[in-house]
C-alpha cells in the first residue's frame, strides 16, 4: 500500500533521541488532538495501525508531520467552513501548528499525570438508514425534507464538487464541498444541526459519475 510505504520511509529516519526545544508535550496537548481526531481509525481494533499512545506514535512522528502539513491526514475530504458537521475530523490551523512544533521540538513525552482521563474513541453520530434520497445532477424536492447527513455513495477518484441547496425564496444554503475525496476513506458528513429543506428546494452540484445520498435527520 503506497501510503504505508511512505510512512515506513519517514519512520525509518526518526532519531531515537532529540534535543527538547518545545514546551509542547504528548501528554498535555498532542494526545488530546490524536484521540479526538485520529483515534476513530487508529486504534488496536480500528481500520489503521494504532496511534493512541506515545510509544505507538513516536516512530511515525516525521510521517505524521508531513501528512498533517499536506492535510492528507486525517482524511476528511471536504473544505472546512462550507457546511457545518458534527463529525468533522479535519485539523484546525492551531492543531496543525501544535503538532508541527512538537515534532520539530524534540517530541517530548511529558508526564503521565497530564494524560487525558477519558481515552474513549470518537463515536459516530447516528444516521437515519431509511428514506434516503439519491442525489446526482440536480434534484427538486417535491416535499419538505429534514436533512441530517450527506453520505457519498459513489465518487470518482479524488472527487471535487460543491453541493448547494436553493430554497424557494432564493436563499442558497451551502451543504458540502468535497475536495480530493477518496472512496477508500469513505465516511458520512453529519450536519451539526439538521436543516429543514422546504418543498420546492433545488439541490445541485453532484456531477455525472458520482452519487451522494441525502439522509434525513434521526427522529
Amino acid at each position: 500500500m503506497k501510503f504505508a510505504a511512505i510512512l515506513f520511509v519517514f519512520a525509518s529516519v526518526v532519531h531515537a533521541h532529540d534535543i527538547i526545544t518545545t514546551p509542547i508535550t504528548w501528554s498535555r496537548e498532542i494526545s488530546r488532538i490524536v484521540l479526538k481526531k485520529c483515534a476513530g481509525c487508529h486504534t488496536q481494533k480500528g481500520s489503521a495501525f494504532p496511534l493512541t499512545t506515545y510509544k505507538e506514535v513516536r516512530p511515525w512522528v516525521v510521517a505524521i508531520r508531513e501528512e498533517v502539513l499536506h492535510r492528507t491526514m486525517p482524511p476528511w475530504g471536504a473544505v472546512k467552513g462550507f457546511g457545518e458537521f458534527s463529525n468533522d475530523t479535519s485539523l484546525t490551523p492551531e492543531e496543525i501548528e501544535l503538532i508541527v512544533n512538537w515534532s520539530e521540538g524534540g517530541v517530548p513525552e511529558g508526564e503521565e499525570k497530564d494524560l487525558p482521563k477519558d481515552v474513549g474513541v470518537p463515536v459516530m453520530p447516528r444516521i437515519a438508514s431509511l428514506n434516503r434520497i439519491a442525489l446526482t445532477g440536480t434534484l427538486k424536492l417535491q416535499r419538505p425534507f429534514k436533512l441530517g447527513a450527506l453520505v457519498p455513495k459513489k465518487t470518482i477518484p479524488n472527487a471535487s464538487f460543491q453541493i448547494t441547496a436553493e430554497l424557494p425564496d432564493g436563499t442558497i444554503e451551502p451543504l458540502l464541498w468535497l475536495k480530493d475525496y477518496r472512496d477508500r476513506y469513505a465516511h458520512p458528513f453529519v450536519l451539526r444541526a439538521p436543516l429543514l429543506l422546504p418543498a420546492g428546494t433545488t439541490i445541485r452540484g453532484v456531477p455525472p459519475g458520482n452519487m451522494v445520498m441525502l439522509a434525513p435527520a434521526p427522529k
